[in-house]
């Protein structure tokens, strides 16, 4: 399993191509081979290619706006072909049942044509989980439903693993339960408080997260820290980088 960096962890450093472009090669020198592109300034598709090839970064995976998703899907996959970025993200989405723009039914009746759309164009969607996902519907949690209702050939989960622990549920667990379908996972450390925190400095087991993702078939695994509680971001990610190369990951 390869490591990477979660560009959300770094989005206020990637406003514009400049800063994007260098927060670019601050990754790739602490030693991050791959990313994600999220929370960025909007970017062309080949400049994003050429940014990739000058520092020998591979974008995995993005997680795109809703509007994109559903009214643009086609241009979305044709983007992803010109940077080779095999994943097609959806960063949340509230379950909000109380709502019908932003229901579990809403959910399925628009995401998963696209969903099918975007496995027709030799890509695969993911959707990443917060812990709303973990609220009961009916007799079963909504991460059982969707994982239920549609198919893991065109849907995969880039599951979370705070969140997975914010929402009540063990994240080595879920990564068992998902097998085949979780190609890109996020690590993110829970700590004391409901604290975001480097990858090995909070409380999660990640020795047991990693041997589930390597049973599951996950290929990569991203650091992302939403909150970095007053440090600076990038230290963030060198330390988690550290700790991840100290368990033998690169």
């Amino acid at each position: 399993m390869k490591i990477g960096a979660q560009l959300y962890t770094v989005r206020e450093h990637c406003k514009t191509l400049e800063d994007f472009a260098l927060t670019l090669r601050k990754l790739a020198d602490i030693g991050y081979t791959t990313v994600q592109v999220s929370g960025t300034c909007p970017y062309p598709a080949q400049w994003l290619r050429e940014q990739l090839d000058k520092t020998g970064l591979r974008c995995v995976l993005t997680h795109t706006p809703e509007v994109r998703l559903m009214g643009e899907t086609e241009q979305v996959i044709e983007e992803h072909r010109v940077f080779d970025c095999p994943h097609i993200g959806m960063g949340w989405y509230a379950f909000d049942e109380a709502k019908e723009d932003a229901n579990y039914a809403h959910f399925i009746k628009t995401f998963a044509p696209v969903a099918e759309k975007i496995h027709a164009g030799g890509a695969y969607f993911m959707y990443h989980n917060h812990d709303q996902e973990f609220k009961r519907l009916g007799d079963k949690i909504v991460l059982e439903h969707l994982a239920e209702e549609i198919p893991a050939s065109q849907m995969g989960f880039t599951l979370d693993t705070f969140w997975v622990q914010a929402g009540g549920g063990d994240p080595a667990q879920w990564l068992d339960r998902l097998a085949g379908r979780v190609p890109v996972i996020h690590l993110k450390d829970f700590a004391y408080g409901r604290k975001m925190a480097v990858v090995g400095e909070g409380n999660i087991n990640f020795d047991r997260v990693f041997a589930s993702a390597e049973k599951s078939g996950t290929q990569y695994m991203m650091v992302e820290q939403d909150d970095c509680n007053g440090e600076d971001p990038f230290e963030c990610l060198r330390r988690s980088y550290l700790y991840l190369k100290s368990c033998g990951f690169n």
